[in-house]
């Protein structure tokens, strides 16, 4: 199925109206206490979303890749009104009074899952299921986008990731859903580019960080910034320094989902390019 072909597989999704190309973005989530109305995140989170409407288009829709929903196979939210999911513990009541009510997308998410269906191919076999009921809106995905879309008016869909498979699985994936940005699709990865909680420094500041860590991170960002975006999902054959930043690596996999998005030439930036607690990269990059 090529690129223009996909397109027209969606043009009958009223939600997906043909639209000027949105950016991509990959976004360092870091603490649940992040969503809280104050720190140097929510503030920078709440600046990009004030581009959407100025620079760049308003989304129709945001598909939202998160760290924290792992299943067997692949699976797009498809309910009606997907709940607010509080998935931590430990942390102030404030946080867990949280509440962001957008709305789902059913038959939009069907339209994808049919899209990436009819462009699965073996040995991948890249084919996402529906979840109608199970999930909803997790801290990775509304801690983000309530700073950034605080009136949640716009639908989410969150794309779940199947940890069993390669990187370069997840990279493939993404690649099929390029075509979404053409279709007034926000896709936003969410995770952190370092995530280490075991050697968390609590009360570090952001400009100090492990040696293991900022050389993990200089080397993904430089693989960003010299486009060299196929690179990313090469992460594990740096071994031990990979296995430090990411003991396991659902934080990372989210990044493979924005990079595989984007187009390798295309102007991108990044921000918060800080260190919370020494071992959590807070990276982010904007594509396009």
């Amino acid at each position: 199925m090529t690129f223009n072909t996909e397109l027209a597989a969606l043009q009958h999704v009223p939600s997906l109206r043909k639209s000027d190309r949105l950016p991509v973005l990959f976004l360092g989530h870091g603490s649940p206490m992040n969503a809280l109305e104050g720190n140097e995140y929510f503030k920078s989170w709440q600046t990009l979303g004030r581009e959407f409407g100025t620079k760049f288009a308003p989304p129709q829709l945001i598909l939202c890749i998160s760290a924290h929903w792992l299943t067997d196979g692949w699976q797009l939210t498809a309910m009606a009104q997907p709940k607010t999911i509080h998935d931590f513990g430990g942390f102030p009541q404030e946080l867990f009074d949280q509440q962001y009510p957008a709305l789902g997308d059913a038959v939009a998410a069907r339209a994808i899952a049919q899209v990436v269906k009819q462009r699965a191919s073996q040995p991948l076999g890249l084919n996402l299921g529906i979840d109608a009921n199970h999930w909803g809106l997790d801290h990775g995905a509304w801690g983000v986008l309530k700073p950034m879309f605080p009136a949640a008016n716009i639908p989410v869909i969150q794309l779940s990731m199947d940890y069993s498979r390669a990187p370069e699985e997840h990279y493939a994936l993404a690649r099929q859903l390029k075509a979404l940005r053409e279709r007034g699709v926000l896709i936003v990865g969410s995770g952190n580019v370092v995530h280490n909680l075991g050697q968390m420094q609590r009360g570090a500041s952001g400009s100090q960080a492990y040696d293991w860590a900022l050389e993990f991170d200089q080397t993904t960002g430089g693989f960003i910034q010299q486009g060299n975006l196929d690179a990313l999902q090469n992460f594990l054959t740096l071994g031990s320094l990979a296995k430090m930043a990411h003991p396991t690596h659902e934080h990372y996999l989210p990044l493979l989902y924005a990079a595989g998005a984007a187009e390798a030439r295309e102007p991108m930036r990044f921000f918060n390019t800080s260190f919370q607690g020494a071992s959590i990269s807070m990276r982010s990059v904007v594509w396009g």
